[in-house]
């Protein structure tokens, strides 16, 4: 019978040094401190594939050199280490640079819309909700099928939304084409970017942690940004704006992106957020 290491086993494993202190953080979650002086995180995950996703997207995030993020360790089936992030408080010149730094990061690409990272598992998790890596030529196509579509029809399959309801959502995915505004080459995303993800770290420096890394458009962590909130976000944006302006629009289309993220939380989280989705499908069908 497999017995759980603890976290200070499973940094010592992974770093080469001895585990003098450790701190539950939650139940998934504790910070080590180790004998040479650092301090890591030590992470449970929901799954190998989790695991593996996690550590191949804060790689493939790092190989941008664009926003950071903390330094994998090591990470087996069960665990991930990473660095710790000493944060502090956000700033205005700290939101200025991450919008620039996340322009670079989408800039920096992917091999195609669905595309996971190197070494990264077609069959990934967004929080506790499965992820479907599948690679798609065309953004609308692609978005509705392996992003809106699969949550749609779970959340119908477990009452969350009606079956009449869930035709408005239809109805959204089909106008797609003529509503993603200019194709735009698939952008390296960190595919999970709620404000619970963005570290503002005591340096100065924000780091990303968490991703649901993938290939895809770059307005749907700028929408997620937005949908849950961010300090500073104005500043972010205007950051961004000034390293890589986006196609004329792209405010009318926040609401498209945000069906992604919405109806994941439906599955997850119930009726609130479905009636919310609903609320964004039927407001982008009444404003086109």
């Amino acid at each position: 019978m497999y017995t759980p290491e603890t976290p200070g086993a499973v940094a010592a494993r992974f770093t080469g040094a001895t585990a003098l202190r450790e701190r539950p953080r939650s139940t998934t979650l504790a910070e080590v401190t180790l004998d040479d002086g650092r301090t890591v995180m030590v992470k449970r995950g929901n799954g190998p594939e989790a695991v593996r996703a996690e550590a191949a997207g804060l790689r493939w995030l790092a190989d941008a050199g664009a926003v950071r993020v903390p330094a994998v360790h090591g990470h087996d089936e069960r665990s991930l280490v990473t660095d710790r992030v000493v944060t502090g408080p956000p700033t205005p010149e700290a939101a200025l640079r991450f919008g620039r730094d996340l322009a670079a990061l989408h800039a920096a690409g992917a091999p195609a819309f669905g595309a996971p990272p190197p070494g990264g598992p077609r069959r990934a998790r967004i929080g506790l909700a499965p992820l479907c890596n599948a690679d798609g030529a065309d953004w609308p196509a692609w978005y509705a099928e392996h992003r809106v579509l699969p949550y749609l029809r779970t959340a119908v399959d477990e009452g969350t939304v009606r079956p009449a309801e869930a035709a408005v959502v239809e109805r959204v995915c089909a106008r797609l084409p003529e509503w993603a505004g200019p194709a735009e080459p698939p952008a390296r995303l960190h595919g999970d970017l709620w404000n619970g993800n963005v570290l503002w770290g005591e340096d100065g420096q924000v780091r990303l942690i968490d991703p649901a890394a993938h290939g895809g458009h770059r307005e749907t962590d700028l929408a997620m940004l937005r949908l849950f909130g961010c300090p500073h976000l104005e500043l972010v944006l205007d950051g961004y704006r000034r390293a890589a302006p986006l196609a004329d629009g792209w405010t009318g289309r926040v609401g498209i992106h945000q069906l992604f993220p919405l109806l994941v939380h439906a599955v997850l989280f119930g009726r609130a957020y479905a009636e919310q989705a609903l609320s964004v499908a039927e407001r982008a069908l009444r404003d086109h």
